[in-house]
């Protein structure tokens, strides 16, 4: 079996002058070899089309033989790399913690350990007799979370 990070290598390799990143490598059984990457305009054909050349440039079929995709990262994916956190900032993102708490807000900033999201949430204010929508942030590390992803909606 062909291994991960010899593909993984080859891939930073071949992103090395773009503005590019690497989402995610797998290699399942079979070989087959699934990669994907994103940047901050979002990938087209021509870019994977360029990456996979240049991958199969690396690999000798003679030796092993594999199959091989390359993609984007899936707009309803969960994010994989903080790369992906960093690319959102300013969108509206859905978190699912791992104790089960789902939230929707807009991603507001995020570093190597962790992110913080804001919130919209009503609340009635003592003495009121509506509520009112008021905004809240909330922090968290990316080991509190199982996924965070895009959040689409239309309106």
């Amino acid at each position: 079996m062909i291994d991960k990070q010899i593909v993984y290598d080859i891939v930073t390799e071949g992103l090395q002058d773009s503005d590019c990143f690497v989402v995610d490598v797998m290699v399942r059984p079979g070989n087959i070899i699934v990669v994907e990457i994103d940047n901050q305009e979002g990938i087209d054909i021509e870019r994977c089309e360029k990456l996979h050349r240049f991958i199969e440039s690396k690999l000798d079929r003679e030796v092993e033989d594999y199959e091989l995709e390359v993609g984007s990262a899936g707009i309803t994916s969960p994010f994989k790399v903080v790369a992906q956190y960093r690319k959102n900032i300013g969108n509206e993102v859905e978190v699912l913690t791992r104790d089960g708490r789902k939230m929707a807000g807009v991603l507001k900033e995020c570093d190597d350990q962790a992110f913080v999201i804001t919130i919209t949430k009503k609340v009635k204010p003592e003495g009121s007799k509506r509520k009112i929508e008021v905004e809240e942030d909330i922090n968290l590390t990316y080991e509190e979370v199982k996924y965070t992803k895009y959040l689409i909606r239309f309106k």
